[in-house]
């Protein structure tokens, strides 16, 4: 990856300045690189055999999202509370998370605030 510095002329001196940008991407990159090297190191633990009853999908996923800044209030005084269902059915479940939990941003934003710069 190339990060582009370009020299400014200013009162007869060079002043080297590293386009912002560049810069802002290379370092996300950086971490977001480093963070998948870290993981990767990470060992799968088989819960198999803990899993038994009710698995659950897209719909409880979806109900999970919405509730998981209160359960992870509750996670701090009690052991009995989780983010996140251990038995769930893999994607679809998920997925729904992901939704109930606002992580694409469905429920913000400038445009539903009516906000406008």
């Amino acid at each position: 990856m190339k990060v582009c510095i370009y020299f400014k002329k200013l009162n007869n001196q060079k002043i080297i300045i590293m386009n912002h940008l560049k810069f802002k991407k290379l370092t996300i990159l950086s971490l977001f690189l480093a963070l998948i090297v870290i993981s990767g190191c990470a060992r799968s633990e088989p819960v198999d055999a803990c899993l038994e009853g009710k698995t659950y999908g897209f719909i409880y996923g979806l109900f999970h999202g919405f509730l998981a800044p209160i359960d992870l209030f509750l996670m701090v005084f009690s052991d009995k509370y989780t983010v996140y269902a251990q038995n769930n059915s893999g994607a679809w479940y998920a997925f729904g998370f992901l939704i109930g939990s606002g992580g694409w941003g469905f429920m913000g934003g400038k445009k539903l605030s009516g906000k406008k710069d």
